[in-house]
């Protein structure tokens, strides 16, 4: 591939929901290109982007992948990105990474709820937009009122710059807006045609109103159009890559990526009017630590952002990267801000999904690749040392579901952490984490097909045989009155005997723990109070109800007594934990449970839903906020046990359009009906 400058360069972003055909749509831009003979079909299992066995396997894009097109002397970078939203990790990265967003609808479906959540985060984040309609060939299909349900959604900013011509199996071809042609394709190309009177009109019409916004970007183009002017090329590529900067216009395209039809359109709109990543009207994704915007520039200091991880097992990791300042080639010296570490440069290299491109040099504003780096992790920053800068990592979502794993082999139980660490190298969406209280390793993620794919990865990749096994909900117990009692350890066996007697007052406490000493005339020699203090400690960690570690207990030692020849440490220390099994047994015991705080954001029809399988949760409905883009924030508390399958469950209530955060706030006693059975459950294990 030959070297492209910045301004030769566009990078888009492909979203949309999953099955749209994002991925169908690369291989028909490849083909249309010329980078390929034939056009790969993800249901062959043909494609370049999903070359992953797991994504072979599941027949969608399950990570993030780059295919560089050239078009017309320009580089168009496409950042193929998975549609299903458990996924939304690596949609996130690739738009940091994109000047723009391309974004898929199926014409046979209408606009999906993953579309809408792209939309909406785009809109948030200021990003450009082009929309094109896949499938128009598929049955059923009535264009005008999928254009109706657009604007209802997305307001009449968005305005075709292509439309087709005849819908479902008659689909033969598109109009082109812009230059008011039309064109039938055989075999992928493109031959134009003359066009009736009724398409004639519309395309005037439609026409007319991307002159309108146009006008609207430049006074001096305003003035033109209201003199009835008509716009010059020239003007109208200004015009329209103002608009769509701005956000004042979305051009939508259609055409069907398996037949190749309207395609070579998709590929002129966007070199004509999305914007190079030098173009200071631009988006731009990434902002020093300090909050300053960068200027994307081969005269600056080398600086690039690792966006993308993959981890080979034959390759090894491949680190993915637009270079933000400078250029990057085999001589440029390598230092990772973000880990405060030097590393060693390989040579960079341009990726077409799994294919390895050597290059001499990346522009800035360009994506490349590099092969072995030893400490870099996905959302680094790599700079020249003597110009330490560092870049904002991207917030990614929380967590909302979660795995309790073990290695299904003992063998396999420090591979599965080390194995789990790079994985996390690779998708920083995943949280990783072993449960101090319960000693279970658990992974979280957005949802079951997200978890689903690391354990599959673990097998593939790393072959590591992973279990799923129940969550050991971290309950604990406490106590809600007050026992006196006394704990007398005593043991006589030939030689020295074991002595040791206290009488220790319990109490609830508002801390975790606390120990405190009334003795009176050396009854308990003061010696001896840090190993009374210590086998209480240690009898904290199980509790008399199920087992349970103990929490909430204040322990007074306040009278006692001892042998001068058989009273030892080790003889008080079993003195003080038989009092603790006596004390707590007598000091009203009751279990915990840990407590929730839930925000749930739901569109307003979903309402009454949610909140009635939140009661049924045992969950509190604490209030309700008016989100500024519509829907309500309900905000609640529940139990943890209850909240484990809640994001499948959320997502099937309002077809995935809810979502959640969730944090830990406090420990509640459990209903005395549940904790019944609980109790009796664990005794029994």
């Amino acid at each position: 591939m030959k070297e492209y400058n910045t301004r030769e360069v566009r990078n888009l972003a492909l979203v949309g929901h999953s099955g749209s055909g994002k991925t169908n749509l690369t291989e028909a831009l490849l083909y249309q290109s010329g980078a390929t003979k034939q056009i790969g079909h993800v249901d062959q299992k043909n494609t370049l982007s999903d070359f992953s066995k797991e994504e072979k396997e599941r027949g969608t894009s399950i990570g993030t992948s780059i295919i560089p097109i050239e078009w017309r002397k320009m580089k168009l970078n496409i950042i193929d990105t998975p549609g299903y939203m458990d996924f939304i990790s690596e949609a996130m990265g690739a738009l940091r990474a994109a000047e723009a967003a391309l974004m898929i609808i199926d014409a046979t479906a209408g606009v999906q709820v993953g579309s809408e959540r792209m939309w909406k985060y785009t809109e948030e984040i200021g990003l450009p937009r082009i929309i094109f309609v896949n499938k128009i060939d598929g049955e059923n299909v009535n264009f005008r009122a999928l254009m109706e349900q657009i604007e209802s959604l997305f307001g009449k900013k968005v305005i075709p710059f292509s439309v087709p011509i005849g819908e479902g199996e008659d689909f033969v071809g598109v109009t082109d807006v812009i230059f008011q042609k039309g064109f039938e394709y055989k075999n992928a190309a493109p031959e134009e045609v003359e066009l009736n009177h009724d398409q004639v009109k519309a395309t005037e019409r439609m026409y007319e109103e991307i002159a309108e916004v146009v006008a609207e970007s430049d006074e001096v183009l305003m003035d033109k159009y209201f003199s009835g002017e008509k716009f010059t090329r020239d003007e109208l590529l200004r015009g329209v890559t103002a608009a769509l900067i701005n956000g004042d216009a979305v051009p939508l395209l259609v055409g069907s990526a398996e037949k190749g039809i309207g395609i070579d359109i998709l590929l002129n709109t966007i070199v004509n009017y999305m914007p190079s990543p030098d173009d200071e009207r631009a988006h731009t994704g990434f902002r020093y630590e300090s909050g300053e915007e960068h200027t994307i520039s081969d005269d600056e200091a080398f600086s690039a952002v690792v966006f993308k991880t993959i981890t080979d097992p034959y390759v090894g990791k491949i680190s993915i990267y637009k270079v933000l300042s400078g250029t990057m080639t085999k001589d440029t010296a390598l230092f990772n801000s973000s880990q405060d570490a030097d590393e060693k440069n390989t040579g960079p290299f341009i990726i077409r999904g799994k294919e390895q491109i050597p290059v001499d040099v990346i522009h800035a504003g360009d994506i490349g690749a590099i092969s072995k780096l030893s400490v870099t992790k996905t959302g680094d920053t790599l700079c020249d040392k003597a110009h330490n800068v560092v870049y904002k990592r991207v917030k990614m979502p929380q967590p909302v579901y979660f795995y309790a794993i073990e290695a299904a082999s003992k063998n396999d139980e420090e591979k599965l952490t080390t194995s789990l660490r790079k994985l996390q190298d690779e998708d920083p969406g995943i949280v990783i984490n072993r449960n101090a209280e319960t000693k279970q390793m658990t992974i979280g993620g957005q949802g079951n097909v997200h978890l689903d794919v690391i354990l599959d990865k673990l097998k593939n990749t790393f072959g590591v045989e992973v279990k799923k096994v129940p969550f050991i909900v971290p309950y604990r117990e406490t106590i809600r009155g007050t026992a006196s009692v006394q704990g007398k350890h005593k043991k006589q066996s030939g030689g020295a005997g074991q002595y040791g007697d206290v009488w220790i007052r319990f109490e609830p406490s508002d801390e975790d723990f606390v120990f405190d000493e009334e003795v009176f005339g050396g009854s308990v020699p003061r010696n001896y109070f840090p190993a009374v203090e210590k086998g209480l400690e240690e009898s904290m960690e199980k509790g008399v109800l199920a087992g349970f570690p103990v929490t909430g207990v204040k322990a007074v030692l306040y009278d006692g007594s001892y042998h001068d020849v058989d009273s030892n440490e080790v003889s008080f220390k079993m003195a003080a934990s038989i009092a603790f099994k006596k004390g707590i047994a007598e000091a009203k015991p009751v279990l915990l449970e840990p407590i929730m705080a839930v925000e749930v954001a739901v569109p307003d029809e979903y309402m009454g839903d949610v909140m009635g399988d939140m009661n049924k949760r045992r969950g509190r409905i604490l209030g309700m906020d008016q989100q500024p883009g519509g829907g309500q924030l309900i905000m609640a508390e529940a139990p943890q046990a209850e909240m484990y399958e809640y994001a499948i469950d959320l997502r099937a209530m309002t077809q995935g359009r809810g979502s959640f955060t969730m944090e830990f706030v406090r420990y509640e006693d459990v209903p005395a009906q549940l904790a019944e059975e609980i109790i009796e459950k664990a005794n029994k294990e």
